[in-house]
């Protein structure tokens, strides 16, 4: 069962802007990876539904974090069908990605409070979402979108809440790109948890990497605070 309320991984999706994702299929290197991310002030952080037994690895995680890193906030993503919605949510999850916008995952999550984002590529599928009840919507590839058609959604639906995943990177441009179009947060993958990292184990570079993206989210904000008053 879910340790957090949708609420609470809302606000930290709202207050931190980022949610680092990532699979692997080694559970030692992926507690790794998970501890480096939260040593760099992750929170949250989404784990891809992907590979043979990802659940036993995501089960894993879920020990390691509530016995070692009580804040953590752990998701899935990836997840295409009702049935694995359920069955992570069971094992733990708290919250639920998907690629795509299925009623039948809306259904399973609203039932348990537990928040999930639907992935939505039009402003169409973005407000058959929100009537569902999508706090937040993913948009992915964000690469191919961009900043402006976020930009574009924002017009007549303010009140819409975006998460872009896929082609968002660590510098500083492009964060600052992103945010300031108004997204809610990002979600960045290969990007901050490189193969590099993974070859080399420089879990280091990876908390500094969390670190400074977090730390530019924040910068902002209080740019946008000063304007605002």
């Amino acid at each position: 069962m879910a340790q957090f309320t949708r609420h609470q991984v809302i606000n930290e999706m709202q207050e931190s802007g980022l949610v680092p994702l990532f699979y692997h299929h080694d559970i030692a290197l992926a507690k790794k990876v998970l501890s480096a991310c939260y040593r760099g002030g992750a929170r949250l952080l989404e784990f891809t539904h992907r590979g043979d037994f990802a659940h036993e690895v995501f089960r894993g995680l879920i020990d390691h974090a509530s016995t070692n890193l009580p804040e953590m906030i752990l998701g899935v993503g990836s997840v295409t069908d009702a049935s694995s919605a359920s069955y992570y949510m069971q094992n733990g999850a708290n919250f639920i990605v998907t690629p795509v916008f299925r009623k039948d995952i809306a259904i399973v999550c609203n039932r348990r409070k537990v928040l999930w984002l639907p992935g939505c590529g039009s402003l169409t599928e973005i407000a058959n979402a929100e009537e569902m009840g999508a706090e937040i919507v993913k948009l992915f590839p964000g690469n191919i979108y961009g900043p402006e058609f976020v930009k574009a959604i924002k017009g007549p639906q303010p009140w819409t809440s975006i998460m872009p995943t896929g082609g968002v990177s660590t510098d500083p441009e492009n964060l600052k790109q992103w945010f300031e179009a108004g997204v809610t947060c990002i979600g960045m993958g290969s990007k901050l948890i490189s193969k590099t990292i993974l070859e080399t184990q420089n879990f280091d570079t990876l908390e500094k990497n969390t670190a400074k993206t977090i730390a530019l989210k924040s910068e902002m904000k209080e740019v946008f605070l000063f304007i605002g008053a």
